[in-house]
C-alpha cells in the first residue's frame, strides 16, 4: 500500500502509461481515495506516438480510468532531437506535458520501484556519475511549484506482479521493453536477474548505496550553501577569483552547484574540467564560451554568465507601422510596447517612419553625457555584455537611433516633457 507518511496529501496526480507499474500505483491510490473519500485523484497518460500501438494504450487507459471514476487526461507529445537519444527525448517531452498538467494543490506521483532504483544507480555508474548521480532517485522531490512522490520505490517489482495479480488487475506491456538495445532494458533482462540470483538482496543494497550518496549530496549542499551564495551575484553570475584559490575539489562541487542553481543539467567531469580552463583560465582579452544544449557559459568581467544561446540579429530591420499594437522580435528576444511602464521618448513626427535595428555606425550623444561614443564604447562604459549588444532593440525614426531599448536615450530621442511616447521591452523571460 502507499506508504503511511505519503497518505497525507489530498490531491494526486498520477503519471499513468497503462504499464504495470503505474496500474498498481493507481490501483492503490483508488483504495486510498475509497478509505479517504476528501482525496481527489486524477491520471494523465502522455501519448508519444512512438509505438504503432500507442493509440491502444491510449483507449486502455482511458477505459480503465473510466471503470474506477479516475479523470484521465491524454497528452500527445512531440520528441525534440536534441542528442541524446528517443529515450532522454521520451522523458524530457513526458515531464514537461507533466508540469503543465499538474494543478495548484496537486502533488505527481510515478511509479519507480525498487528495481528501477536500481538501474538507476547501474546506469550512473556506467556514465561514471559521482555522488549526485549516483544518489539516483528520492522518495520526494520539488517539482513544479509542488512535489514528485514515487510511493513505490521501496517496492520490487515482483511485489508488484504478486499485487497484480491478487487483485486481477489488466495492463499493457510496451513492445520496446524487450528490445535490449535500451541500456535501462539490457539491464532489467539481462544483466539485474543474474545479479539477484547471486545476491537475492542486491537491489536493497543499492538503493541503501544511493540514499547514502543522496545524504552525503545533502550535507555538501548545507555545508557549501554559505559560500555558493557570496559567490552567485544578482544576475546569476559567478566570480571566478576566489574560486581559483580553491582546491580542485571544493571548486568543481561549487561549480555544480551553480549549475544547478540554474536549473541546468549537470556537466560531466570533463566538461567542468574545459569549462575551467578554456572560460574561466582563458586570456583577459578572449571572450570564451562553452555550450551546454540551449546555453552556454561565458566569461566577463571574472565572473562565468550561464546565458541562453541567441543568434546574433546585426542585419535585422523590423518596421513598426503599428506602433499601438506589440512588435515581436525575432530570436525569442520577446515583444516591444508602447506602455506607461517603460522608458519616455520623444513622439516621432509625421514622417518618421518606426523601426527597429541592432546596429548602428558613428559617434552617438545620449542623454546625461556631454561627449560623444560609438555604439561599441557605449556598451563597454555601459556595463552591456557582449552576447547583448547585437540582440538589444535599438529604436529608429526614419534614420535617426533614438534609443536602445533599455539602456539609453540618444539626444534626438529625448522626451518632451508635454507628450512623449513610453517604450517597454518585454523579454520572454518575463512572459513566463
Amino acid at each position: 500500500m502507499i506508504p503511511g507518511h505519503l497518505q497525507h496529501y489530498r490531491h494526486w496526480l498520477v503519471a499513468f502509461s497503462g504499464g504495470l507499474d503505474s496500474t498498481v500505483l493507481l490501483h492503490q491510490l483508488t483504495l486510498l481515495r475509497a478509505a479517504q473519500p476528501q482525496i481527489s485523484l486524477r491520471a494523465a497518460h502522455i501519448h508519444h506516438g512512438i509505438s504503432r500501438f500507442a493509440d491502444d494504450w491510449a483507449a486502455h487507459c482511458q477505459a480503465l480510468c473510466q471503470a474506477w471514476r479516475v479523470p484521465l487526461e491524454v497528452i500527445r507529445v512531440q520528441l525534440q532531437e536534441d542528442g541524446q537519444g528517443i529515450e532522454a527525448q521520451a522523458r524530457a517531452a513526458r515531464y514537461a506535458a507533466l508540469k503543465r498538467a499538474l494543478r495548484p494543490g496537486e502533488v505527481l506521483a510515478t511509479a519507480q520501484h525498487l528495481d528501477d532504483q536500481c538501474e538507476t544507480l547501474l546506469l550512473a555508474l556506467k556514465r561514471g556519475s559521482g555522488p549526485a548521480g549516483l544518489a539516483a532517485m528520492p522518495e520526494r522531490l520539488a517539482f513544479a511549484g509542488s512535489e514528485l512522490v514515487r510511493p513505490l520505490l521501496s517496492c520490487s517489482r515482483a511485489e508488484l506482479e504478486r499485487w497484480a495479480d491478487e487483485h486481477q488487475l489488466i495492463w499493457v506491456d510496451d513492445d520496446s521493453n524487450d528490445d535490449d538495445g535500451y541500456d535501462r532494458n539490457f539491464l532489467r533482462l539481462r544483466v539485474l536477474p543474474a545479479l539477484i540470483r547471486r545476491w537475492p538482496h542486491f537491489p536493497q543494497a543499492a538503493a541503501r548505496s544511493a540514499r547514502l550518496c543522496g545524504e552525503q549530496e545533502q550535507l555538501l549542499d548545507e555545508l557549501l550553501a554559505e559560500q555558493l551564495a557570496a559567490l552567485i551575484k544578482p544576475q546569476g553570475q559567478l566570480l571566478i577569483d576566489p574560486l581559483q584559490a580553491m582546491s580542485e575539489a571544493r571548486r568543481a562541487a561549487l561549480l555544480r552547484r551553480w549549475f544547478a542553481w540554474h536549473r541546468a543539467v549537470m556537466p560531466s567531469r570533463a566538461a567542468l574540467q574545459r569549462l575551467w580552463d578554456e572560460v574561466a583560465c582563458s586570456k583577459a582579452d578572449a571572450a570564451p564560451r562553452l555550450r551546454f544544449g540551449a546555453f552556454e557559459v561565458r566569461r566577463y568581467q571574472q565572473a562565468l554568465w550561464w546565458v541562453k544561446t541567441i543568434t546574433g540579429q546585426r542585419e535585422t530591420v523590423i518596421d513598426w507601422p503599428d506602433t499601438h499594437k506589440p512588435l515581436p522580435l525575432p530570436a525569442g528576444l520577446g515583444w516591444l510596447r508602447r506602455h506607461e511602464g517603460g522608458m519616455p521618448v520623444r513622439v516621432p513626427r509625421a514622417d518618421e517612419p518606426v523601426s527597429v535595428r541592432f546596429q548602428v555606425a558613428g559617434h552617438l550623444h545620449i542623454v546625461g553625457r556631454e561627449r560623444g561614443r560609438t555604439l561599441k564604447k557605449l556598451w563597454q562604459e555601459l556595463g552591456i555584455p557582449p552576447w547583448q549588444r547585437d540582440t538589444t532593440p535599438l529604436l529608429f525614426y526614419g534614420e535617426q537611433l533614438i534609443a536602445a531599448c533599455g539602456v539609453f536615450v540618444t539626444r534626438e530621442g529625448e522626451a518632451n516633457p508635454q507628450t512623449c511616447w513610453h517604450i517597454d521591452w518585454q523579454k520572454e523571460s518575463e512572459q513566463c
